[in-house]
């Protein structure tokens, strides 16, 4: 019965042929949902490189076709299959599995007919040289394990629409760093720079080094200080101090917290040594910006 069924889905996918015209194409039949996340929404998803992207799961009828967007594309399959029409092939996009559609070039895709549902991810990314290995190989689909992670993390973010920033830039360096270990190439190095980064923002409480960020970007110091400068104008370690002095001026708005523990919590042992860079970097002490903070606006400090 399983090569009846493999035969059959051969006999259905012949039906389909590579296209030379296109035109651009939207269908999604009643019972299709998809739930959106977008810049308007979530606009850590802009910081991250990322267009849009959408939860979707499929039935029914679903086509989308595209003469050739300026912006890459991305499938990720759960559950269920779809088609795949190029100018040069036509696949089967099955469970587990990355489609790549770089901007530019023309596609198709559909529910499979032999399926009833398709359940998947698809993600919009900004055509940004942090992407260019990830699309280097062109229009593709290939096997990819982290299909379930992808699904859950996107569910996540979209379950904190209107809630916590902190949190919504971690589930999307999550996402980023799957990209970026699925693919290893040279540019693949930014990507992880820039996760890496937004996990420090939730973790600035430990013990920070330029090296030990080098060792978890798996890139020398030196490669790190040139991609920090071409992602954010400044060294590692002005990056590092940058990141924990914003947070404190976000921590310095609740009164009941003392200078020593917030000095604690941004990873400074030694409260004096805290003061100190805040009031290099702001030019007045954490307690006189406290001070300024309550006068300018005294119904939002939190007591």
């Amino acid at each position: 019965m399983f090569k009846e069924s493999q035969n059959l889905c051969k006999s259905v996918m012949q039906l389909f042929s590579p296209k030379s015209e296109w035109s651009d194409k939207v269908y999604l039949s009643d019972e299709c949902k998809e739930r959106f996340l977008t810049n308007t929404d979530i606009p850590e998803l802009g910081e991250s490189g990322y267009f849009m992207a959408g939860l979707a799961e499929l039935e029914a009828g679903y086509e989308i076709e595209r003469e050739g967007i300026g912006i890459h594309t991305l499938l990720v399959t759960l559950e269920g299959s779809g088609v795949l029409i190029t100018p040069e092939f036509v696949k089967e996009l099955k469970p587990y599995s990355l489609t790549v559609l770089p901007a530019g070039l023309p596609y198709r895709f559909e529910l499979h007919p032999d399926f009833t549902h398709w359940k998947m991810v698809w993600i919009l990314l900004e055509k940004l040289p942090k992407w260019d290995d990830l699309i280097s190989g062109g229009q593709a689909v290939m096997p990819f394990e982290s299909s379930e992670q992808v699904w859950s993390l996107m569910n996540l973010l979209h379950l904190e629409i209107n809630g916590r920033p902190a949190y919504r830039r971690l589930l999307i360096s999550e996402v980023s760093r799957i990209l970026a270990r699925f693919e290893a190439k040279p540019y693949s190095s930014a990507i992880r720079v820039q996760t890496t980064f937004n996990d420090i923002e939730a973790q600035l409480h430990h013990d920070w080094t330029v090296k030990s960020i080098a060792e978890r970007c798996f890139i020398s110091q030196e490669q790190l200080n040139r991609v920090c400068k071409s992602l954010y104008g400044m060294s590692p370690r002005s990056k590092l101090i940058a990141l924990r002095m914003d947070k404190a001026t976000d921590l310095l708005r609740y009164e009941d917290w003392a200078i020593a523990m917030i000095a604690q919590r941004l990873g400074y042992n030694d409260p004096y040594n805290f003061t100190h860079r805040f009031r290099k970097y702001f030019g007045c002490s954490p307690r006189e910006y406290r001070k300024r903070f309550r006068e300018a606006d005294p119904k939002t400090s939190a007591g």
